[in-house]
């Protein structure tokens, strides 16, 4: 495939993928900047540090080597998809993270990314493609930055100047030589209005979380039968992940646009869930409630417990 081609093949995926919705679209060249083997080298001191709690397949050591993903993998369209919804929760009495609100996000962007990887081997029928979530053992915040759709925040979310941070990430990799995109340039500059926030000081330095001090590691992966009463102290109401950190950064203060997306909705459950309520739904209803959201990760005991771990703290 000669420069034009690749520039005409490059434009039509992008163009694919606004289609499909996503907000933020951009292209990485495998394999990438040096800033992709300082990531890399990151990741094994947070891993030696510990800091991935009981959390092991973060280990996995696939995440070193793009090429374990895909052999032959040249290139990587990165794709970003808003979340934010401006609305409120009638009760007040649990918080639980935006991004549990709709369905579960996961689907989404593997249904999208698949129709681009089909488009894709139409225009090239040799081509190999493969998708990559948060659940792939894939650099996906690095990646996501190398190929320009936003930067690493010391909150260690992605975040994107138009967007801020409500925004989930997908990869589609693939053995064809796209045009690249600029890296996004980390522009949080002296701020460090996460790392004040945390209320456990998960955030241990900039861009660096210790998951075992993190409320939503706590309550989405613990999976003891009681939560460390340093954890219990600091709950506030969040019985299912925590967005502090994301409520008080900056470039989440602006007049970010609704999702457009319709599974990403909330759910009415969500919106009216109160712990009176939720200590009395059986398993079943839980399932119920559950069924096609991401937060289904939790299991009916481990909400209980965690709900029955706020109502202590308060």
């Amino acid at each position: 495939m000669n420069l034009k081609e690749s520039i005409t093949l490059t434009k039509k995926i992008k163009e694919e993928a606004f289609k499909e919705g996503f907000d933020a679209v951009g292209i990485a060249k495998v394999p990438g900047s040096s800033r992709i083997s300082l990531r890399t080298a990151a990741l094994e001191r947070w891993l030696q540090a510990g800091h991935q709690g009981k959390m092991e397949w973060m280990k996995n050591p696939k995440r070193k080597n793009i090429e374990n993903m895909l052999e032959g993998v040249q290139s990587i369209l990165a794709v970003g998809l808003n979340y934010y919804v401006d609305t409120d929760r009638a009760p007040k009495d649990i918080s639980i993270a935006r991004y549990g609100w709709g369905k579960d996000y996961h689907k989404i962007i593997a249904k999208k990314l698949k129709r681009i990887a089909l488009f894709l081997e139409r225009e090239r029928p040799t081509s190999k493609w493969k998708i990559c979530i948060d659940t792939s053992p894939f650099l996906d915040k690095a990646w996501a930055e190398e190929a320009g759709i936003g930067w690493i925040g010391k909150h260690s979310n992605i975040i994107n100047s138009k967007i801020g941070s409500w925004m989930f990430i997908g990869h589609l990799l693939s053995t064809e030589k796209l045009e690249a995109d600029e890296p996004s340039k980390p522009i949080c500059g002296e701020c460090e209005q996460c790392i004040v926030a945390c209320p456990t000081q998960a955030i241990e330095e900039p861009f660096v979380v210790n998951a075992n001090k993190c409320l939503a590691y706590h309550t989405l992966e613990n999976r003891d039968r009681e939560l460390p009463e340093n954890i219990i102290n600091k709950m506030g109401n969040w019985i299912a992940g925590c967005d502090i950190c994301q409520e008080v950064c900056p470039w989440n203060q602006k007049n970010i646009p609704n999702t457009s997306e319709p599974d990403l909705q909330p759910s009415e459950w969500i919106l009216n869930i109160n712990k009176k309520d939720a200590l009395s739904w059986s398993d079943s209803k839980w399932k119920e409630n559950l069924n096609k959201s991401a937060l289904k990760r939790i299991k009916p005991w481990m909400w209980r417990r965690n709900i029955n771990s706020i109502s202590d703290n308060q």
